[in-house]
């Protein structure tokens, strides 16, 4: 078994409070956990309204699976979301 874990850490140009944040991440979360199935939840910055830590956590039994996933996960919200501004990313296998 192989876990796969994500950090991915962003900037919200357009928020101005916290309110306006957790809107966009709350959508952003939902829409990732639908379209890939992955465990996702906000674990940084929960207290900056401009930014923000995403982890999210994959199951499989082949670590390029995993990763792979993990690596379109972080694309897709790169290519779709464009309320947010990808900052870093970082993909473990454990």
């Amino acid at each position: 078994m192989v876990v796969g874990v994500c950090t991915i850490q962003l900037d919200l140009p357009a928020s101005e409070s916290l309110k306006d944040k957790r809107s966009v991440i709350k959508s952003v979360i939902a829409r990732v956990h639908n379209e890939f199935n992955v465990s996702i939840a906000e674990v940084g910055d929960n207290d900056r309204w401009r930014s923000a830590v995403l982890g999210v956590a994959a199951v499989s039994n082949e670590p390029a699976y995993a990763e792979g996933l993990l690596a379109r996960v972080v694309q897709w919200i790169d290519e779709t979301r464009l309320d947010v501004t990808l900052i870093d990313y970082e993909i473990e296998l454990l």
